[in-house]
């Protein structure tokens, strides 16, 4: 994120400067206006031109937050970094340095899944978690291009999702809860891939991925 704003920014330079600040203000004042216009304040920017750069609504402001917060989740670890650990190593700190980057803002973050939650935001919710969830994978060095690059993505997403309702709730000592469940949950995306590699290489029926995270649902949380 920069430090700064050049002189006469555009919108864009302020929505990606401001992005970082939104969650702190929404945990008081909610998805709105009036965090934006606070801000701007705290932040030295121009009310008005803050205003602009964020008139499209709540969804849009998280949509803004969520990228500046991936974008501090892949500034964690450098690509060496990644490449001389196992995949299952790759995902769980990528996603551990997501809930690192939110850590300071679950009430705004609260608020943010509340909000998404809504009915006429769901297939936003989803755009987001995917996104998210594509950037963990790439981040990782995946490179897939067929159907393992959806089915990946979309086990993914589910289990950020999943991880996020324990975080948002959790009062353990350094996220121990969070952290537990994690595990629990990447150790079921590993045997979902094993699983599928067995029967793809054997050339046996397709795979099916519903069949599959149906099962997952009834195990032990």
């Amino acid at each position: 994120m920069p430090a700064s704003l050049p002189e006469d920014p555009t919108l864009d330079e302020v929505r990606v400067f401001l992005a970082p600040q939104l969650a702190a203000q929404a945990a008081f004042d909610g998805w709105n206006e009036t965090a934006v216009h606070a801000a701007a304040e705290l932040n030295g920017v121009d009310t008005d031109l803050a205003r602009l750069a964020f008139n499209a609504g709540p969804v849009d402001m998280i949509d803004a937050w969520f990228q500046a917060v991936d974008a501090k989740m892949a500034a964690k670890y450098s690509a060496d970094e990644l490449a001389a650990m196992k995949v299952r190593q790759r995902i769980k700190l990528l996603v551990e340095a997501r809930l690192e980057a939110v850590e300071q803002d679950r009430e705004g973050l609260r608020r943010a899944v509340a909000i998404l939650a809504a009915p006429p935001h769901l297939r936003k919710a989803a755009k987001l978690g995917w996104r998210t969830a594509d950037t963990i994978w790439r981040l990782a060095g995946d490179t897939a291009t067929d159907y393992n690059h959806y089915t990946k993505r979309t086990l993914l997403a589910g289990l950020y999702g999943s991880t996020i309702s324990v975080f948002l709730d959790d009062e353990s000592e350094a996220f121990t809860e969070t952290r537990a469940f994690l595990d629990r949950r990447i150790e079921n995306v590993m045997q979902f891939e094993k699983i599928k590699a067995k029967v793809t290489s054997g050339g046996g029926d397709r795979f099916s991925m519903a069949r599959f995270i149906g099962r997952l649902r009834y195990r032990g949380a």
